[in-house]
């Protein structure tokens, strides 16, 4: 949860320097939303796992491992709305050096 925090303050810190748009904004948000969203649900899904079934289990390691590739396919999609909505911004700011 502290690297998406993290992460998330740079994205909402290089948005700002490069003035993306409304629109823009409203991606990133979502997508930091979903990422902090989707860590949360998979640390309430490990506990509840580890409360029920504290000694090892495949169907406990189903669960974990299904709750934390939620939050890889999130993160996935942070990723590439990053990619899409920083480009042409950063490619702007490279070529005018």
């Amino acid at each position: 949860m502290k690297i998406h925090l993290a992460a998330a303050a740079i994205v909402f810190l290089a948005a700002a320097l490069l003035n993306v748009g409304t629109v823009q904004w409203l991606f990133l948000v979502l997508a930091v939303s979903l990422v902090m969203a989707a860590e949360l649900l998979n640390t309430a899904v490990e506990a509840v796992v580890d409360l029920v079934s504290p000694e090892a289990h495949p169907l406990a390691k189903r669960a974990k491992d299904a709750a934390a590739g939620a939050v890889l396919v999130t993160a996935g999609f942070a990723v590439v709305t990053g990619c899409i909505i920083f480009y042409i911004p950063v490619t702007d700011w490279l070529s005018s050096w």
